[in-house]
């Protein structure tokens, strides 16, 4: 896996920070760390997009965003388990490792 790769997951780390702040935050602080993990994850999908195909790093972005959200609020906030919530993320990641295995970078990466 290379450096813009790594940098898409990474974006969708902070997809799920600011998805779970823009739900739970309540004081200054959590606002705060909220605006950041946007920009946080922004910053890292748009420079991604110079390096790979625009739509397979937004599906990558969105579908390991949305599989981690759903992960987060089951661990840490006590969510119900459902098997089929969790047969469809199963199908969700298996189509966005699939489209990563089919994207070929637009140009080299620079060091």
């Amino acid at each position: 896996m290379n450096k813009t790769w790594l940098s898409v997951i990474i974006a969708a780390v902070f997809e799920v920070g600011w998805v779970i702040g823009l739900k739970h935050a309540s004081g200054i602080f959590e606002w705060g760390a909220t605006v950041i993990a946007i920009i946080v994850s922004f910053t890292l999908m748009i420079g991604a997009s110079r390096f790979l195909p625009v739509g397979t790093v937004y599906a990558v972005f969105v579908g390991l965003g949305t599989a981690g959200t759903v992960l987060a609020e089951i661990i840490i906030f006590g969510a119900p388990v459902q098997m089929e919530k969790m047969l469809l993320i199963a199908v969700l990641l298996l189509g966005v490792i699939g489209l990563k295995m089919l994207s070929k970078d637009k140009k080299k990466e620079v060091a």
